[in-house]
């Protein structure tokens, strides 16, 4: 068939296709089948209705060329490290689109394009395989208007050929070509000017230039179109990708026949794996009426145009880029403004718009009704600051960039408005009495006696939930709450408040500077805490009474397994608070905001705090890059059996460590012996000890080789295991267990059973860890059972806080100096003289 035929067949399929679409049309946001079927199933199921015709229609479609004989497009090396490609980066990559699939199938699958309805949430944003990005004049627009912001457009571009090339549908609504127009059509004016009007007295260079800035806007835009467009083409062409302009203007939208032929090239350009880029047609345009069809959005600018045509060519997710961060509760400026990370159309009486941009011809009220007309129409939409970095990339990851526009309610406080309410919640702590805060931490010790039946009952919702999910084990022992477990509550956190009166405002020094100068350290809060912890409900009220304690406001992060015992744990809290005006020192965050949202927030948060697995604290410390983290990711904690060792001390302290809570930090996780009790009963009594109690086994290198029958090798020596399982090795001596400990140790907790003193005490000189005990077991590295009253964690660090961190570790000290009329030069002079002397504290 030549090519000239094969055209008018296409054509001819193609308003076939139209017209089946049209009879056919429904709301779907499912997958293009081309990403998942061969052309023969996709035509199956796309051609099962078609009219008539369809012997005719299937003898093209079978005709037609596959569509990767079209075109080619590979993602190159640079690229395919980013967000959305997949596979070895190393490779050159081609997209699954053209795999097999003919141009016919394409055409067919792009015009039955169905969607159901907007996705929700930005984890779901990734799943868009068709995405509108309308760049505003001020992203592209440099800041004098004189031209375009090269360096940003080509960011810009370099992220939309990423998504283009992971194998979805990027159609892109811009401006600039007046701004573009501007610069060229100033130049040329200026080149234009007489030999007579150049050497004349009268500099006319700013009234030509003023011409070409604002009474010139039709040439400019025609000047600029042409220069616009080539950008483009150049651009994109990097990343083998072809693009090709569409101008509208109003009436192409009013007038039927204009919008389908519209409609169908953008079809057709999309299934050709080309971008299509979109501009209204200034040349031409006359300017914007406030007319509207019933049920469509007026086009006045460019965001009522992308929402246009993100409806009208089914795309699941609009951006709508402009010179602002998003939607706020009030105009950006105002003091107190809160930028909303999600937003309800039908909350629109709650926000106020400020001032429209300098650039272009909309504002944020034609965003938010832009948006709001796309996401009726199941178009998810987000309207961002393109003229910040990675924005488009950040935004497909599921960050909070700019604003979401969802059709959820969305509840509760946002984290941000959280942390500036604890900060001064934080301040009203501090400002009450000793007495006070002490009773705010009894009231809530005896109320979680008083509503045991309540918190149960919410607590028996979660361990349900989690018993459907299959969980066992430690984590689910973890999630339970019991009487014996919320009595130990209360008295721990009884201890708190009996030992909280000193905390704030203790004198740590004081100095007289000099006759006139006396300078006092006081201890003060940190600020605010934020203590992510998982599946213990009951880490909860304590943590909230260490910084009740301390002054400090909080933020809790709570796992989504314990959601019912701790709302119902942190509704009593609040309710303590309440009571002297504080409620809001202490929140839970929950919801939708994430924790890599919280770790951002380094000038609200002073202090982060991870209680958990090994992952996630890891993970906490890897992601704050700018709030210092307080926390421990491993607990390997070692018990050393002396050759001295009592063989009843050691049985009953090498079991108690490893099986009074296996998941713990602080539980034993290597036994290190004396190679000399190798030939003596306690060495068999332990094993057998540990073994009744179901402990598995492993052996070090050292005992492997003593023992030809022994129990099997450990796969590393640096491991924690979290259940009833350890290793055990031998070492030739004290110096030895201790190189050991520093080598494979993480810090934690270490243990040494002898009944030799001097051996005991150079132990516990010697080893470089936050905890370190004699004929103990390791499970006592804990706050409330070292007289703390409770934790909010471990820390293994070295600054600040070290071991179980009680209400001490929250605290930092202010320096206040009290003086009468000194001044420095009167010291450098000589006129007064240092003293520098210590005095009592009282």
């Amino acid at each position: 068939m030549s090519f000239v035929k094969m055209t008018a067949e296409r054509h001819k399929l193609w308003k076939v296709l139209q017209q089946y679409h049209r009879n056919n049309s429904k709301v779907s946001k499912e997958q293009p089948s081309w990403m998942k079927q061969s052309e023969e199933i996709a035509l199956e199921k796309n051609l099962a209705n078609t009219p008539p015709s369809s012997a005719k229609t299937q003898r093209i479609l079978n005709n037609l060329p596959p569509k990767n004989m079209i075109q080619k497009r590979f993602i190159s090396t640079s690229s395919s490290s980013r967000l959305y490609s997949s596979g070895n980066p190393s490779t050159m990559q081609q997209r699954g689109l053209n795999k097999g699939v003919s141009l016919s199938s394409s055409l067919v699958q792009h015009s039955s394009l169905d969607r159901r309805s907007a996705f929700l949430t930005r984890n779901e944003l990734k799943n868009a395989k068709r995405v509108v990005i309308k760049l505003g004049s001020a992203v592209v627009t440099r800041a004098d208007g004189q031209g375009l912001a090269l360096g940003r457009l080509a960011a810009i571009i370099e992220q939309v050929a990423e998504i283009q090339n992971s194998g979805a549908d990027c159609i892109m609504v811009t401006s600039g070509a007046v701004a573009f127009g501007k610069q060229k059509l100033s130049q040329e004016l200026l080149m234009s000017m007489s030999m007579r009007e150049t050497l004349s007295s009268v500099d006319r260079t700013s009234e030509l230039k003023n011409i070409a800035q604002h009474e010139l806007k039709r040439p400019n835009a025609a000047v600029g179109q042409s220069g616009l467009m080539a950008l483009y083409e150049a651009m994109f062409r990097n990343y083998g990708i072809l693009v090709g302009q569409v101008l509208v203007t109003k009436q192409d939208f009013i007038n039927d026949d204009t919008r389908e032929q519209l409609f169908n090239t953008l079809g057709e350009m999309m299934a050709l794996n080309i971008i299509p880029i979109i501009n209204t047609n200034d040349a031409v345009s006359p300017p914007p009426q406030e007319t509207s069809m019933q049920g469509t959005l007026n086009i006045t600018d460019n965001d009522s145009l992308a929402s246009r045509v993100a409806v009208d060519i089914n795309a699941d997710l609009a951006i709508l880029m402009s010179d602002v961060d998003g939607i706020f509760d009030r105009p950006p400026k105002a003091d107190g403004a809160q930028l909303l990370h999600y937003f309800n159309p039908k909350n629109m009486d709650k926000i106020q718009f400020g001032e429209k941009s300098n650039f272009g011809t909309g504002g944020m009220e034609s965003k938010v009704m832009s948006a709001g007309f796309a996401l009726d129409h199941g178009c998810s939409v987000i309207i961002c600051n393109g003229m910040k970095y990675n924005t488009i990339r950040s935004i497909m990851a599921g960050e909070n960039i700019g604003t979401m526009f969802s059709p959820l309610e969305i509840e509760g406080t946002s984290v941000e408005v959280l942390a500036k309410n604890s900060r001064s919640g934080s301040r009203k702590l501090s400002s009450l009495a000793p007495e006070d805060r002490a009773e705010i931490i009894r009231h809530l010790a005896t109320s979680l006696l008083s509503n045991e039946m309540d918190i149960m009952e919410a607590n028996k919702k979660d361990l349900d939930a989690a018993k459907a999910r299959g969980v066992t084990g430690p984590m689910f022992d973890r999630l339970a709450l019991s009487r014996a477990k919320l009595e130990s509550l209360c008295t721990g956190l009884m201890q708190i408040a009996d030992s909280s009166y000193d905390n704030v405002g203790k004198v740590v020094r004081r100095t007289k500077i000099s006759d006139t100068l006396e300078v006092v350290q006081k201890t003060v809060p940190i600020g605010v805490l934020m203590v992510i912890f998982e599946s213990r409900p009951d880490a909860l009220p304590q943590v909230a009474s260490l910084a009740i304690a301390s002054a400090n406001g909080l933020l809790m992060k709570g796992g989504k397994e314990a959601i019912n015992s701790n709302k119902i744990l942190m509704r009593i809290v609040n309710e303590a608070l309440g009571r002297y005006g504080c409620s809001d020192a202490i929140s839970l965050v929950s919801g939708r905001d994430e924790v890599a949202d919280l770790l951002k927030l380094d000038q609200y948060i002073d202090l982060i705090i991870p209680r958990g697995s090994n992952e996630m604290v890891r993970q906490i410390k890897e992601r704050s890059k700018s709030i210092p983290v307080l926390g421990h990711a491993d607990g390997i904690c070692h018990t050393y059996l002396d050759e001295f060792c009592d063989v009843d001390k050691a049985l009953k302290i090498v079991v108690d460590a490893k099986t009074d809570y296996p998941a713990a930090c602080n539980a034993m996780e290597t036994l290190l012996v004396h190679e000399s009790l190798l030939t003596k009963e306690v060495f068999y009594q332990v094993c057998a000890a540990l073994k009744k109690a179901k402990v598995d086994i492993f052996s070090g290198p050292r005992l492997s080789e003593h023992l030809t029958f022994g129990p099997p090798k450990a796969e590393k020596m640096s491991f924690e295991y979290g259940a009833l399982a350890c290793t055990i090795e031998i070492v030739s001596n004290m110096e030895e267990a201790i190189d050991h400990i520093h080598k494979y140790g993480s810090g934690h907790t270490d243990v040494i059973v002898t009944e030799d003193k001097d051996i005991a005490e150079e132990f516990i000189a010697s080893v470089d860890s936050a905890c370190v005990f004699h004929n103990t077991s390791s499970r006592f590295a804990d706050g409330f059972r070292l007289g703390l009253g409770a934790e909010v964690g471990i820390s293994t660090g070295r600054i600040h806080a070290r071991g179980p961190v009680g209400v001490e570790g929250l605290l930092t000290t202010k320096w206040e100096l009290r003086g009468d009329n000194d001044t420095a030069a009167e010291y450098a002079r000589g006129e007064k003289q240092f003293v520098h002397k210590q005095l009592p504290l009282e």
